[in-house]
């Protein structure tokens, strides 16, 4: 799940850069791409992968 919401703020902040768009220094695109990246490293360590620390038992 965090690596899908990662994926859009970089198309998110790719667009602000390719496009141009001027924008507050609170949404600027390396704002935006530093918080994808923030994500991406919490999904990589595994924070949003649910319960799965017990593991299963039949």
């Amino acid at each position: 799940m965090l690596a899908i919401v990662s994926a859009v703020l970089f198309f998110i902040a790719f667009l602000i850069n390719a496009a141009d768009i001027a924008t507050n220094d609170t949404f600027s695109s390396s704002n935006i791409m530093l918080i994808g990246l923030t994500l991406l490293a919490l999904h990589l360590a595994g924070v949003g992968s649910g319960w799965s620390a017990r593991g299963r038992r039949r």
